[in-house]
């Protein structure tokens, strides 16, 4: 372990400091306490989410070295989802690894409703490491962050993904290297450094910690559109076009995720200027919603379908809106997935405007 020290596992260092220095400066999004003055300084506390995997074996032994120079204070927990056999000894050896790093481990099972459902698992995952970062907050008054071990290889595989679904700048941003307290540093990006880790270069971090990563036989099978990616996609389309894709991919989701965070900030901007208050109903100012430029008229039209407690509208709803705010005269209702309903009125006196409003409210 000693001697030259590989260029992969330096980038992985630097990025968990640089994550972390970008979720303090933020204010600690998503934590359950303050990080105040008197705690300023201290070693940031992260929980790593471990399933036994290069990816996440990788960030713990990143966090390991780290918590050795007391720059962080990390400790693992493994989620074993009960859905393969031999899944309680696989959580075991990534908790006996990951203690070999001198980290604590502490491994839970997670109830799924579902088990045929990844979704579901997703959900139970990340409801547990919710769970014990609250827990950790309570015993410690220090904000907690959840590291993730997701890679750049998973980011060009969800681009992909979105690609494909034509779900537009948000989809084509991949996953977010920061949400709330959820941060996953190997995507790269952090304020001060574009270092991002690769699939490969987690198994070459491993190596390098002397760790055995467990290899989950589902990603070696072709049900789930991410594996078919990943096994024949995207090394169909290295074959084709030549090496580099993977880099390019990952690429326009860091650029589109900067125009997307930009672009929903100013959607809600202009929606905390057009919507009237005190009624029970979401009301917009028609004239305003129509001056919009189209990419933010849709951001707020999605955004008060939400806040009347509907579901995000797919593409074809969001156009049906868009085409209920064109019209003149009164019309509508336009029916939203989430029993709401949105109509035009002509004068909207009775929401305290006398002029076209857009209203968007339970249906009835």
């Amino acid at each position: 372990m000693g001697g030259h020290l590989p260029p992969c596992v330096a980038s992985a260092r630097r990025g968990v400091l640089a994550a972390l220095a970008g979720w303090s400066a933020d204010g600690c999004p998503g934590s359950g306490v303050e990080d105040d003055d008197a705690s300023a300084g201290a070693a940031p506390h992260v929980l790593l989410a471990v399933s036994g995997g290069a990816d996440s074996l990788a960030l713990a032994a990143a966090a390991a070295f780290l918590a050795s120079t007391a720059q962080v204070e990390a400790c693992a927990l493994i989620v074993d989802h009960g859905l393969q056999a031999g899944s309680a000894e696989a959580a075991a050896t990534a908790a006996e690894q990951v203690r070999g790093l001198g980290l604590s481990a502490r491994v839970v099972e997670a109830q799924i409703a579902d088990p045929g459902t990844e979704e579901q698992a997703r959900e139970a995952r990340y409801a547990a490491l919710e769970a014990a970062a609250r827990r950790w907050e309570e015993e410690s008054s220090r904000p907690v962050a959840i590291l993730t071990g997701h890679t750049l290889s998973d980011q060009a595989e969800q681009v992909l993904l979105g690609l494909a679904r034509g779900s537009g700048t948000r989809a084509l941003a991949g996953i977010p290297a920061a949400r709330g307290r959820i941060l996953r540093p190997f995507l790269g990006g952090a304020p001060g450094t574009e270092d991002g880790v690769w699939r490969a270069d987690t198994e070459a971090i491993c190596a390098h910690a002397g760790l055995t990563p467990w290899q989950d036989p589902t990603n070696a099978e072709r049900v789930a559109a991410r594996n078919r990616i990943r096994l024949d996609v995207l090394p169909y389309l290295e074959s084709t076009l030549g090496p580099g894709v993977d880099a390019a991919l990952a690429r326009t989701a860091r650029l589109a995720a900067a125009d997307a965070d930009y672009l929903d900030a100013e959607a809600s901007r202009a929606y905390g200027e057009l919507v009237l208050t005190g009624t029970d109903a979401v009301v917009l100012r028609l004239e305003g919603v129509r001056a919009l430029a189209a990419p933010l008229r849709r951001r707020v039209l999605r955004q008060a379908a939400l806040a009347a407690g509907g579901l995000s509208p797919t593409y074809e709803r969001t156009v049906a809106l868009e085409r209920l705010c064109a019209a003149g005269g009164s019309a509508g209702p336009v029916q939203l997935a989430g029993h709401v309903e949105a109509f035009r009125v002509r004068d909207g006196a009775a929401y305290g405007h006398r002029a076209p409003v857009l209203v968007l409210r339970a249906a009835r």
